[in-house]
């Protein structure tokens, strides 16, 4: 049986994407380490990503970006990554496991499950997946727009970062 984990990053963000993986793991092989992405460093993140990505069954990342968050809201946008990270998968899972309370209007069982990211090792991985994934992306900004320190807070409502929009406005990442 093919069951996918799904998570989403960056949905507190002041500022880009919302991004989502869905994540196949193979069954006879364990990876050692995982957890939720938020209790691991950023270097184990980034070793972790790597081993997912080559000893997965399957895997996918999907992001929305900020204008389509402002046009349609954040929970819906982060429905929408969600769903577009396992339309990316080129296998059909039999069963989907989505990290929160919300599930998903999809064509396969799915399941929402609250600190599924704790508990469901699929979950874990595609939380690992998306996080590494906009992180990149924010370090990415952090180099067009250098006044906003994306780099460091990755756009999440830091003090800093707050103060930064208060002296020069919003870039065009910024979520209105």
């Amino acid at each position: 049986m093919l069951i996918a984990g799904v998570d989403e990053v960056g949905r507190g963000a002041l500022a880009g994407p919302v991004t989502a993986a869905a994540v196949i793991l193979n069954s006879n092989l364990k990876i050692e380490g995982l957890k939720d992405s938020k209790s691991l460093s950023v270097k184990k993140r980034k070793n972790l990503n790597k081993e997912i990505k080559n000893n997965s069954v399957d895997w996918s990342i999907a992001s929305v970006d900020s204008k389509k968050i402002d046009s349609i809201n954040i929970l819906q946008a982060s429905l929408l990554a969600m769903e577009k990270a396992i339309k990316g998968l080129s296998k059909t899972p039999d069963m989907v496991l989505i990290d929160g309370q919300f599930s998903l209007d999809i064509a396969i069982p799915s399941f929402a499950i609250i600190k599924g990211d704790t508990k469901y090792q699929n979950i874990m991985a595609a939380s690992i997946l998306a996080k590494v994934s906009r992180d990149k992306l924010m370090e990415k900004f952090g180099r067009k727009y250098p006044k906003y320190g994306f780099e460091l807070h990755k756009g999440y409502p830091t003090k800093s970062h707050i103060n930064k929009i208060k002296l020069v406005g919003p870039c065009a990442e910024h979520r209105l």
